[in-house]
């Protein structure tokens, strides 16, 4: 799991809060990112989370890049506090946005709500957020949503 430093959403009751401020975290090396991800045999994709992975377009969209090129079997999701619809139009103004979504397999979308809180949905936090397969709505040219 690689974790992006700064969110903008600050939705109460996060997970990891101390993602939220711009100024935190450390630096680490993209090729320190990929050199783990070579290394580990047990590796089977590579999650985004945050902070928010959207903030950093083209940071992410380069380390999956770089992932592609390692393992272009590798599933790639990511989590956002914004919504695909949100992204989608974020991507004119940043096409690098645009670029990072056309990477993913997977993107778990929308902000946690504390008052839809539900810990029993694998792989989210509230029941508003979305786990979309990406490439498979891409190839059918609708929205496909996995449970």
């Amino acid at each position: 799991m690689v974790f992006a430093q700064g969110c903008p959403h600050r939705c109460p009751g996060c997970h990891n809060p101390g993602t939220h401020d711009f100024e935190g975290g450390y630096l680490c090396s993209s090729e320190k990112i990929l050199e783990a991800v070579a290394v580990n045999p047990l590796v089977s994709g590579v999650t985004f989370s945050g902070g928010e992975p959207f903030c950093q377009p083209e940071a992410f969209y380069q380390l999956a890049l770089g992932i592609r090129k390692i393992n272009p079997e590798l599933d790639i999701l990511s989590f956002t506090g914004y919504t695909l619809e949100e992204l989608q139009e974020k991507k004119k103004d940043v096409p690098a946005v645009g670029s990072l979504l056309e990477q993913l397999d997977y993107l778990i979308d929308g902000p946690f709500l504390e008052d839809q809180k539900d810990l029993s949905i694998p792989f989210r936090g509230s029941r508003n957020q979305r786990f979309i397969d990406l490439k498979a709505s891409a190839e059918r040219g609708e929205m496909i949503l996995r449970s």
